[in-house]
């Protein structure tokens, strides 16, 4: 197959195209990333600007380290929403900044996973993160988020409502691109239904700049330094960092589908070391600066099969699209003031939908339960990642020295159910045996 080549082939050289529609096919990625990316920081209190800037560069970082050859877009991150909440339940701007250091982290955990790739392999390595570890924490993920969405739903469950049967209709009977950004159009509909209904306040937005800096120095990382609590800084540490193997696996999942779309073994060249520490640094990079994980896209996968266009440069201007959006501080304010409901009906859906990947995962890659062993690591990572979430403290508290140091229940059930994994007999799934089952792991509605 021949690069450019267009028709009912695959186009890889979209410079054929010429430059206006290169730069409409770029708005199309970025339309698709959309509704999923903003939602992030409108849930955590995280700023909107910031996310959709680190957006774009994240982006542009992992194509620098991709050597300019995958076309995958990255965005905000679900699976550390757990992890934010940990640390600051109710988005509170002076504890964000330790969730968001806790995040930033993770960077070394995505160094170390793609330095062992490059040493040893994907086969040896996914060994130690197979499916019956992975699989149940991503169930938990999604059920330890499940009771923030239904009391967002409980101040409006109509306007609720509203973004719940949109985004069932466009996901279950929408075609083309309605099919691919089922999550941004549930938004718009119910905002709209709300702001209709006089349930919106618009005062902020009125007041909002056009143009403005998208980082602000109090809501980062930065603004620890010299003040910092010692035990939250371990605190969120040890409870955010383990959710990274959820992301990472999904990572894994999302370059061997671009692969098997685009027809091309990314995983060899450039290699999945390399879109792993691209993936890994942009994350930490975000987090410093008080935006979310970022991670790759499958909104963006889904356009790439819908559009048929694999050049990466196309991704790339919806980076720069992306960017150019973080300068206006009006738009950030229009998103801070989406009704409470509207978040809580794309919530409830969306949670509902990460632990239903994580049953997704154990399904398709034949995880076998008449197996002790597997039933074993299974029940205890799920018991004590709900059980230690939904008890009356919320976590596991102890102290060292002068410093208090707080586990999340996802943290002790992620790190349990790896050292079992690593202890116990019987380790047989390998990773590249089943491609359906290497591609499950996914955060997005499709």
């Amino acid at each position: 197959m021949k690069d450019g080549q267009i028709g009912k082939e695959p186009i890889y050289n979209a410079r054929e195209l010429g430059v206006p529609r290169m730069l409409v096919l770029g708005f199309q990625h970025l339309f698709a990333m959309f509704g999923a990316t903003v939602l992030v920081p409108a849930l955590t209190g995280l700023s909107v600007s910031a996310t959709l800037l680190f957006a774009g560069i994240g982006t542009l970082i992992f194509h620098l380290f991709a050597k300019g050859k995958v076309p995958a877009f990255l965005g905000s991150s679900f699976a550390f929403l757990a992890g934010y909440w940990a640390i600051a339940p109710n988005g509170e701007p002076e504890l964000l900044p330790y969730a968001c250091l806790g995040v930033a982290m993770t960077g070394i955990l995505y160094a170390i996973l793609a330095g062992l790739f490059k040493a040893f392999g994907p086969k040896k390595v996914m060994r130690y993160f197979p499916p019956i570890v992975t699989g149940p924490i991503i169930i938990c993920i999604g059920l330890t988020l499940s009771k923030t969405a239904v009391d967002s739903c409980s101040s409006n469950w109509w306007i609720a409502l509203v973004a719940i049967v949109t985004i069932i209709v466009c996901n279950v009977w929408g075609k083309g691109m309605i099919k691919i950004i089922p999550i941004l159009l549930g938004v718009i509909a119910s905002y709209a239904i709300a702001a209709f209904t006089g349930n919106v306040d618009f005062s902020a937005v009125k007041q909002a700049a056009w143009i403005g800096l998208p980082v602000h120095w109090n809501n980062t990382v930065v603004s620890l330094i010299g003040k910092a609590d010692g035990g939250l800084v371990i605190t969120s540490i040890v409870t955010i960092v383990p959710i990274a193997l959820a992301t990472m696996v999904e990572h894994i999942g999302d370059v061997c589908a671009i692969s098997s779309i685009c027809e091309r073994n990314y995983l060899s060249d450039p290699g999945l070391h390399r879109t792993l520490l691209g993936d890994g640094i942009a994350t930490t990079v975000a987090s410093l600066f008080g935006a979310p994980a970022n991670t790759t896209y499958g909104e963006n996968t889904g356009v790439l099969a819908l559009s048929r266009v694999y050049d990466p440069r196309v991704i790339r201007i919806a980076a720069y699209f992306a960017i150019l959006l973080a300068f206006c501080p009006k738009f950030s304010a229009l998103i801070s003031a989406m009704p409470g409901a509207t978040m809580g009906g794309v919530s409830l859906v969306l949670y509902g939908m990460i632990s239903a990947v994580g049953v997704r995962n154990v399904v398709e890659n034949k995880v076998d339960f008449t197996n002790s062993r597997n039933v074993i690591i299974a029940a205890i990572i799920m018991v004590l990642s709900i059980g230690i979430a939904f008890s009356t403290a919320g976590n596991i508290s102890f102290t060292v020295g002068s410093l208090t140091i707080g586990l999340s229940g996802l943290a002790v059930g992620a790190i349990t159910g790896i050292l079992l994994n690593a202890i116990l007999p019987g380790k047989d799934y390998e990773f590249g045996a089943d491609e359906k089952g290497d591609t499950s792991v996914n955060f997005i509605i499709q």
